[in-house]
């Protein structure tokens, strides 16, 4: 387990006194860090997409933030670090999904307690930058800060962050730490409290926030982040402030906009490190997760620590090619999905609980806790990337997220959705966790109450009285009882409806199906049959007219005016043409619904159409494509491209999964994703890694006994240490640019005829050979 690793890797480090002994913080020649640039994508970002200082999976995520202290108006807008700016404000430590917090700063001259106009730096303690000064790899950022001649270095234990200013020679060096202020996705500050101490030159703070999302799904409910730090030098001078105002040497302060600031007295090169410890508890288990984890550790050997993590953990998939450009896109899309859901439980097992008070997580015999808590955005299309890609290579992460929505479940009596700090931030609204959970069950991921599992999973699927805000399925009443959720027009979602309704139930559908898999892997058939005959009701929306899933009235009436590239009207984030594919459980009856020779038409001529617009992805704005005719910048588009492997063309999958990893990915700021598309936690990364692999299943492992259909790998060489303790290599032989289609494939040299592999089977060692070709082999794979 990660875990595991760190804590050992940790406790090797706090023991060391000779530095040979401990690793160095040194890049390896052949290290996958090399070809991970934190950088692409950069542009319209969200706010937990750009945290290189940090640890897989980790609490503390450091990094630069050009506008994070503006606000953010609906929750989801890009904010944080844009690669169009040249001002940084200052380094925010906590980013999460509706998480937001502790932004610390450096500056010399006179003292400003504001972070300043993003074009006017002066008018605050922001300084203008060069990209040309910037270094970014996963556990390390360095910049310099022009305006103050200081350079900025971060990096990061789980929950510890390091923080080291440079300085010139000045005797107005400054450290800010803007404890009190709106930052990301924090929503607004409802309170907030700093305190330094000179005698031991440490500092504590909180601060209570009201992000959208909890507004919108949990009223009432609040956020709460606490820091503690270290200093390894004293200053001259110490006050508090709030906003403008400051207050020398008043150590104290409370309140709104409440911050530290410290003078020093600084020579030329000489630097300033602040160890911070984090928590969302309290500030004693703050101090706790400092102590257990960074006690005697520098900068040095922090960085050290991060450096061999991410190199441990990238190395698990390593890829040979010729292709800088594919590697480079290959492993910061990896980076992403072991970035983007991070710790909330301290290291005594400690963590917020959904009705504010602190739970505790069962300790094993050596007194760790059995496992971790995590924050989480929303699941929605998550199993299309991120949970297939954790299945097989980190499932204790998978498991522990298992156990997080179950510790939600417990303390609520609801499966929540996206969590921060267990409180209800749902995202879509549409709550996928029962799927996962289904999912996890049928991979082997099982290190949980199995039985409790069950119970929540089936509840989200057909529980609806009594439902609390923001917990389960808002429309869910109208999906059992109708067996379709009506139009109810507009943007809302309530029990009598949705605007959304042709996506909620084909959407809902989808996680009957998976859940009644569940059940009949246990031997539930009541529950089975119940959920099986839910599964069916996308059938209630299919226009066979048009051969469209349309939205209907609550009289069963199809809409008038139906336009089928209409963004938003029964489709929430995309429309008919893209929709209408989203039947992934049961793929081979809408292909016989429309007809094969229909279907497979319809498919290419739209990928050959939207191959023109980088697949959806040529504007800047997260929800460019929704009335395209295929977006693969959104979740509900990234199952399509497989759907011929349910048909008597397979090939064509081979083909536009390869042509959608060369258009819609590139390799700059801009270009990364789409253009200025949502990596959402990195599900877009994620599903680059599984697309070059050539592993992917529509059905999201959900059946009993799952496996992974076969596509086109990009790479020469692929080899991967699962997290089942099996190694598998796959080899690609004439893997060419334009040699799309797979001709011939041998499994430890037998040929294999099949297009699908069971993942039992890719938990035992095993090496394909995959011939690719750029003709496609037309006899094989046709069942």
């Amino acid at each position: 387990m990660i875990y595991r690793y760190l804590t050992v890797l940790a406790i090797l480090f706090l023991g060391c006194n000779s530095p040979k002994d401990t690793p160095s913080g040194t890049v390896d020649e052949d290290s996958p860090l090399n070809w991970v640039d934190p950088n692409i994508g950069t542009a319209h970002s969200r706010w937990f997409f750009y945290t290189p200082a940090s640890m897989p999976f980790g609490m503390a995520k450091l990094g630069p933030s050009t506008n994070g202290s503006f606000g953010n108006l609906h929750g989801w807008d890009a904010t944080g670090y844009d690669s169009r700016h040249n001002t940084i404000e200052g380094f925010a430590n906590l980013h999460e999904f509706q998480i937001g917090g502790f932004l610390f700063a450096a500056m010399t001259g006179d003292l400003k307690t504001i972070p300043g106009e993003l074009e006017k730096p002066e008018t605050g303690y922001r300084s203008s930058f060069d990209r040309k000064d910037e270094t970014a790899r996963p556990g390390y950022y360095k910049v310099k800060l022009k305006d103050y001649g200081i350079t900025a270095e971060l990096t990061a234990t789980q929950r510890v962050g390091f923080h080291k200013y440079t300085y010139p020679k000045s005797n107005s060096s400054y450290i800010i730490l803007d404890i009190g202020n709106e930052l990301g996705e924090s929503g607004d500050v409802k309170d907030a409290a700093v305190e330094y101490d000179a005698e031991s030159n440490s500092f504590t703070g909180w601060v209570t926030t009201y992000p959208k999302y909890v507004q919108k799904y949990q009223q009432g409910a609040e956020i709460k982040m606490y820091v503690v730090g270290k200093l390894d030098k004293k200053p001259v001078e110490a006050g508090t402030f709030i906003h403008e105002k400051q207050f020398k040497d008043v150590l104290k302060q409370q309140g709104e906009g409440a911050g530290i600031y410290l003078r020093y007295e600084t020579e030329e090169n000489e630097s300033v490190e602040i160890k911070a410890g984090f928590s969302y508890t309290s500030i004693e288990n703050a101090w706790a997760n400092l102590k257990a984890e960074a006690e005697n550790m520098n900068f040095d050997q922090a960085l050290a620590i991060a450096t061999d993590t991410w190199q441990n953990e990238l190395s698990k998939i390593k890829v040979t090619d010729t292709s800088k450009v594919n590697k480079t896109k290959f492993y910061t899309g990896l980076f992403h999905a072991l970035l983007g859901r991070g710790l909330a439980s301290d290291v005594n097992g400690q963590f917020p609980q959904n009705d504010g008070s602190v739970g505790q997580i069962p300790l094993d015999e050596n007194g760790y806790p059995e496992f971790n808590f995590y924050n989480t955005d929303a699941v929605w299309g998550a199993f299309w990337n991120l949970t297939q890609l954790w299945t097989l290579v980190w499932p204790e992460y998978y498991n522990d997220l298992v156990q997080t929505h179950l510790a939600v479940y417990k303390n609520s009596g609801w499966l929540g959705d996206g969590l921060a700090n267990s409180r209800f931030v749902s995202g879509v609204g549409t709550n996928f966790v029962s799927l996962i959970i289904a999912s996890a069950y049928q991979a082997g991921i099982r290190d949980y109450d199995v039985e409790l599992a069950f119970k929540a999973a089936y509840e989200n699927e057909v529980r609806f009285k009594d439902r609390i805000e923001g917990a389960g399925k808002t429309d869910l009443r109208t999906f059992v009882e109708n067996g379709y959720v009506p139009y109810t027009g507009g943007m809302e979602t309530t029990d009598e409806g949705s605007g959304f309704s042709v996506s909620h139930t084909l959407e809902y559908c989808f996680s009957s199906y998976a859940v009644a898999q569940f059940a009949k892997a246990l031997g539930k058939q009541k529950e089975y049959e119940e959920l099986i005959e839910l599964s069916e009701n996308w059938k209630n929306l299919y226009d066979e007219q048009t051969d469209f899933i349309r939205p209907r009235d609550k009289n069963g009436k199809f809409l008038n005016d139906f336009d089928p590239f209409a963004p938003w009207i029964g489709y929430q984030e995309g429309n008919a043409w893209q929709y209408t594919f989203y039947v992934p459980h049961q793929p081979k009856e809408l292909v016989a619904k429309m007809g094969e020779e229909k279907f497979v038409k319809r498919l290419d001529s739209i990928f050959t159409v939207s191959e023109q617009t980088k697949f959806g992805g040529e504007d800047i704005d997260a929800f460019a494509g929704l009335n395209y005719l295929y977006n693969q910048g959104n979740q509900p588009n990234l199952h399509i491209a497989y759907l011929f492997n349910f048909t008597n063309q397979p090939w064509l999958t081979q083909k536009w999964t390869r042509k959608i990893c060369d258009g819609f990915y590139g390799t700059e700021p801009i270009h990364g994703y789409g253009y200025g598309q949502d990596e959402d936690q990195g599900q877009l990364g994620a599903w680059y890694t599984m697309a070059a692999i050539g592993l992917f299943d529509v059905g999201a492992l959900v059946d009993i006994d799952p496996s992974f259909k076969l596509t086109s790998p990009i790479f020469e060489k692929i080899e991967i240490t699962t997290g089942w303790g099996s190694k598998v290599t796959i080899n690609t032989h004439n893997n060419l640019p334009k040699n799309y289609y797979i001709s011939s494939l041998k499994i430890d040299n037998k040929v294999f005829n099949k297009n699908s592999i069971k993942l039992k089977k890719l938990k035992t060692d095993l090496i394909m050979d995959l011939e690719l070709s750029p003709e496609p082999n037309k006899e094989l794979f046709i069942n």
